[in-house]
């Protein structure tokens, strides 16, 4: 499902020089996995995830997410790439003058997608997040976690096979994260592939699966319940 093959990622510095946050990375994820990418801020960790849903290339090695490689994208293979994933900020990123419904309605629309095929895939993802009840509300009116679960509505709306999460729970107190975190692990278990983002190691720890640290610009894999916060 997910596959980089030598990939070194770098961004200029003012001074044009580059600056590497990636060298030689390998990684191998298989179609209905749970993985976790660890690492302290700045470590490469989001610059991973870009590079997997196509807005950074890599310098060297490729990319193979969903069918879909590097070496062979268009720019108008893109969208369609995006329709087969599902990406979690950890800033939200909703629409603040739209209601929750319209903010997940907003994920079909762009598919061309209309009427009634929405209507019921939008209520269908809710009830799955736990928020039918709140279908009216604006993001103002919410909690960060119930926040967080639209945008977990928005990202598997369009039924997509790999969810790619960037610190979804970063911004949440620790009961909270537990509860996002179930949500995921629920997803993973319902078949998809899932891989997440963050420093939170504490509930990696509670809630173990293949892990996989950022280390000196290279991927390696370590034990869950050898992490220490």
């Amino acid at each position: 499902m997910i596959e980089l093959k030598n990939v070194s990622i770098s961004y200029p510095l003012p001074d044009g020089s580059p600056r590497p946050v990636l060298e030689h990375v390998n990684v191998h994820i298989d179609r209905g996995e749970l993985v976790y990418l660890v690492g302290p801020t700045g470590s490469g960790k989001s610059s991973l995830l870009r590079a997997m849903y196509m807005e950074t290339l890599p310098q060297t090695g490729s990319v193979e997410i969903a069918g879909f490689h590097s070496d062979t994208m268009k720019l108008s293979d893109i969208p369609y790439l995006r329709r087969n994933l599902g990406v979690v900020f950890q800033d939200f990123q909703l629409l603040p003058d739209r209601n929750v419904f319209d903010n997940v309605a907003f994920a079909q629309y762009v598919t061309g997608n209309r009427g009634k095929l929405v209507t019921n895939k939008v209520l269908h993802v809710l009830s799955r997040v736990g928020l039918s009840h709140k279908r009216q509300r604006f993001p103002h009116e919410l909690s960060g976690g119930e926040q967080q679960r639209v945008v977990i509505a928005r990202a598997i709306v369009n039924d997509p096979w790999v969810m790619l999460a960037d610190e979804p729970t970063g911004n949440l107190d620790p009961s909270v994260a537990d509860e996002i975190q179930k949500l995921l692990i629920g997803l993973h278990r319902a078949g998809m592939t899932v891989l997440m983002a963050t420093h939170d190691y504490r509930m990696v720890r509670n809630f173990p699966a293949r892990t996989l640290a950022v280390l000196n610009r290279r991927i390696v894999e370590v034990d869950p319940k050898s992490l220490i916060s």
